[in-house]
């Protein structure tokens, strides 16, 4: 399994679609056995074409700060679980999240400057 979290410096980006890269996990048996950078394309994420290379590359969760619903929407209908509302260390994150401790906020970002999509 492959989990994607929007990243800055370290920790999760507060916004999927204008984060600095993403950093991949790679997981197996419940730990972590790898982890990759993929570079954050220009643009608003849900228009970007990144959920797509996210899909291909087997991503299957996607640790989110704040997502706007087109996001949410399109990394959804392309296999891609997302969970809200999380912040702090990315490794920390991960390993919360596979302890069973990341639970979805319910929160769709509205007033970026792409536009409620």
């Amino acid at each position: 399994m492959k989990i994607a979290v929007p990243t800055k410096d370290g920790v999760v980006d507060s916004h999927f679609g204008h984060c600095d890269h993403y950093t991949i996990f790679t997981v197996n048996e419940g730990k972590v056995t790898m982890r990759e950078i993929l570079p954050s394309p220009q643009g608003c994420g849900c228009k970007s074409g990144i959920v797509h290379v996210l899909s291909r590359i087997g991503v299957k969760v996607m640790l989110a700060g704040n997502i706007g619903n087109g996001a949410l929407n399109v990394l959804q209908s392309n296999g891609i679980d997302v969970l809200r509302g999380c912040s702090g260390n990315v490794e920390e994150l991960v390993a919360a999240y596979l302890a069973g401790n990341v639970k979805d906020n319910g929160e769709l970002c509205d007033h970026h400057e792409c536009g409620n999509h």
